[in-house]
């Protein structure tokens, strides 16, 4: 699979020239032609097709590909921009963009795709709506990957005014406006949507791993 250029040249499926693509992101040239090394690096670990499919995906975030998670299933699914099941090279620069921990905070609050991508992260059913349970949900995933372990009343404490904070139209659901005032008050809330080695990435290719930015004082 993949295309061939002018030059000879094989490409992943996806290539994209990666000035179009370094004028889209927050990436230079030499950063894209780099995430280009690290996309076939990762697409060919486990099956050698110039795609990245889940369990690829799976291994990089975890070097286990057969460990489910939810926060890793909903990051696989934001990257998968033509819902076909795998990454291709464009969508993988593309979605790595989004979480540049060069960017600051307040710039993502800001940036319209960025705040989309946090709400859709939340939006597990794909309704186009954040609901309680969804809202859990995540928090339960988030505490589980920081392996901090809290009773269930305190995690309904959390959701319950969480939700209530969020809800200002108070019908049940939280949509993507009261998302994004509720992001625009509470910044923390995206801190974990970052991919720090994204700033030494033309000086090596680890595999990538979500971390998160909060300091302990602001848990």
């Amino acid at each position: 699979m993949g295309c061939i250029c002018s030059t000879g040249v094989k490409h992943s499926p996806g290539y994209e020239d990666p000035t179009l693509l370094s004028n889209e992101t927050p990436f230079t040239v030499s950063e894209v032609e780099a995430l280009f090394e690290l996309f076939k690096k990762l697409s060919s670990s486990i099956i050698d097709d110039g795609l990245i499919h889940k369990e690829e995906f799976q291994l990089a975030l975890f070097r286990n590909r057969n460990r489910r998670n939810l926060f890793a299933d909903r990051i696989f699914d934001l990257f998968d921009v033509k819902r076909n099941g795998v990454i291709e090279c464009g969508e993988f620069v593309r979605s790595l963009g989004v979480f540049h921990p060069n960017a600051p905070i307040e710039d993502k609050i800001a940036c319209k795709r960025f705040l989309t991508v946090a709400f859709r992260l939340y939006d597990l059913r794909r309704t186009g709506f954040i609901e309680r349970e969804e809202l859990k949900e995540m928090v339960i995933a988030l505490l589980h990957e920081s392996e901090l372990v809290l009773s269930e009343d305190v995690i309904e404490m959390i959701v319950d005014k969480t939700f209530s904070d969020a809800d200002t139209k108070g019908d049940g659901v939280i949509d993507e406006e009261e998302w994004k005032q509720f992001v625009a008050k509470n910044p923390s809330l995206i801190k974990n949507m970052t991919l720090p080695y994204l700033k030494d990435i033309t000086l090596a290719f680890p595999s990538f791993v979500l971390t998160s930015e909060v300091e302990d004082s602001e848990v």
